[in-house]
């Protein structure tokens, strides 16, 4: 099981998920409504899980985060005074009894990082006042998303040939409409050519030197990698 709280100016929400050893993922989110530490986060996305677990009659559960102060509380190597945090620390201990099992492990930050986005994602949300919340459909996919953003040129072409080539001939496409033509003019209008460099403008008078999708891809795939720095 991973879990987490987050706690920030739109509420606090709390996600927790549970993996099963073939793989299988189970997610939970909630929204808290009313104030709450985010220690106290921590504890409460802890006990919405081992909740879910024991309603799901799992016996055997190791419950992972990269929060030390909780793990090593739940198991019995740092006490606590706190007011606010014992009666969940006693909760999270019942609850233990309800398994045959249980382990709790510390980790790195990076390996809770589906459940860290998703408890930021519940505590933004702006729940509506009512009992039905429509799911949130998560697709997990074998490349980072960026990835599919990037179009490629099926023709061969980049994706700004045409209107490349508008600006440096203003010659217009064989057969188009006049339609298609004043979209040219229109689209072309936001665009600066500088030699063999196509440039987009916008608004604060910057310029944005236009990529194909190779060069596209390699510069995020360095951003993204931190080869620029932060």
């Amino acid at each position: 099981m991973f879990f987490d709280g987050a706690a920030n100016f739109k509420g606090v929400g709390i996600r927790e998920v549970l993996i099963s050893e073939s793989g299988q993922h189970y997610p939970a989110s909630t929204k808290i409504i009313f104030p709450c530490t985010n220690n106290m986060a921590e504890y409460r996305a802890c006990i919405l899980g081992m909740r879910m677990a024991v309603g799901m009659n799992i016996k055997e559960l190791l419950v992972i985060r990269d929060f030390e102060l909780l793990i090593h509380q739940a198991l019995g190597e740092w006490s606590t005074k706190n007011v606010k945090i014992l009666p969940y620390l006693r909760c999270l201990k019942e609850l233990c009894k309800k398994f045959t099992k249980i382990k709790f492990k510390h980790v790195p930050s990076i390996q809770n990082e589906f459940a860290d986005s998703l408890a930021t994602l519940s505590s933004l949300i702006q729940h509506p006042d009512k009992n039905y919340i429509d799911p949130i459909e998560v697709e997990i996919r074998d490349q980072h998303a960026y990835c599919f953003h990037i179009e490629e040129e099926p023709d061969g072409k980049l994706w700004y040939h045409d209107i490349k080539k508008f600006l440096a001939t203003k010659v217009y496409l064989e057969n188009a409409t006049n339609g298609q033509k004043q979209a040219l003019k229109r689209l072309a209008n936001h665009f600066f050519l500088n030699r063999e460099v196509l440039y987009r403008r916008i608004p604060d008078f910057c310029l944005l030197r236009c990529v194909d999708a190779a060069e596209a891809t390699r510069l995020l795939e360095e951003i993204h990698a931190g080869t620029c720095g932060p």
